[in-house]
């Protein structure tokens, strides 16, 4: 049986933070996102939104610091326990946009948290790369995947992590067949990201799932791609749409055994009696015998 992973990305604007009143909004947005499709795939189909979807802060540096402080919530919070419901209401595996957690250390994280469709908390990723100067947050410390049963292992990306290729090639380590990359880009960059997800996609043969916020902040430009670089769905400009698809993660095996293009099999590089490669700068070292 295929390994089928239906997506739903949705490209919209910020949202800024409110009451429990604004969250009964976002589960009707998404109930009528989910309402155009009809029954079969849940509870697999899996609804992605662009970063800090419903944490935006506009405004100097002084003020978005000072609101994202007003807002933060631990992962126990209202916040969280309110997204886990949606899920479960609705059954889906829940990517609601990064949150702006309080860690447990009293410092700020943007934080991607994921919910399955019984409305666990099953992941949340603190962002290792947080965009500097602007984002006032503390980069995270380890990489996450989770697992969809039957499906497959999915590993997560916020935004700016795309750009230092280790991320994505520890959670392809780590298992992932799929990399959901949730973005807040509203610069002129987003061409550049756009050829970043391809390439990752290509490093390390994964589905890499691009979110982007739309406009009038973001400049959207989300993005499907295939674990051999190509586009499977593209949204061309920033205003507010959907794109949907249905993931195959048997490909990611297919590419793997055959090679991209049929050709380059790099989870096939090494072998056992190949020399140990130093690197230093890591303080580390690839070991044909662990990856061969």
């Amino acid at each position: 049986m295929s390994r089928y992973l239906p997506i739903l990305l949705v490209q919209a604007p910020s949202r800024r933070p409110g009451t429990d009143a604004s969250l009964d909004g976002f589960e009707h947005e998404i109930a009528t996102h989910l309402s155009d499709f009809g029954p079969g795939f849940e509870p697999r189909r899996m609804v992605v939104y662009p970063e800090l979807h419903l944490c935006a802060a506009e405004g100097t540096p002084e003020e978005r610091t000072a609101l994202l402080e007003s807002i933060a919530e631990p992962l126990n919070g209202s916040r969280i326990r309110r997204l886990g419901a949606i899920a479960a209401r609705l059954g889906v595996w829940l990517l609601p946009g990064t949150i702006c957690e309080r860690g447990e250390d009293g410092h700020l994280y943007n934080t991607a948290p994921v919910f399955s469709p019984d409305g666990e908390l099953v992941a949340a990723y603190r962002k290792c790369f947080p965009w500097r100067p602007f984002e006032p947050y503390r980069p995270g410390k380890r990489f996450e995947v989770f697992e969809v049963p039957g499906v497959g292992r999915v590993g997560l990306a916020v935004c700016y992590d795309i750009w230092f290729p280790e991320v994505s090639r520890q959670l392809a380590w780590m298992g992932a067949e799929v990399i959901i990359n949730q973005a807040a880009t509203t610069t002129c960059d987003r061409a550049q990201e756009q050829v970043l997800v391809k390439a990752n996609a290509i490093f390390n043969q994964v589905f890499v799932v691009s979110a982007n916020v739309a406009e009038p902040t973001g400049v959207g430009q989300s993005l499907i791609v295939d674990p051999e670089g190509r586009e499977r769905a593209a949204m061309s400009g920033a205003s507010a749409g959907i794109l949907t698809d249905v993931l195959n993660l048997d490909e990611v095996e297919r590419v793997r055994t055959f090679g991209t293009a049929g050709l380059n099999r790099v989870w096939s590089q090494f072998r056992a009696d190949d020399p140990v490669l130093e690197l230093p700068m890591y303080e580390g070292r690839l070991d044909p015998r662990r990856l061969s």
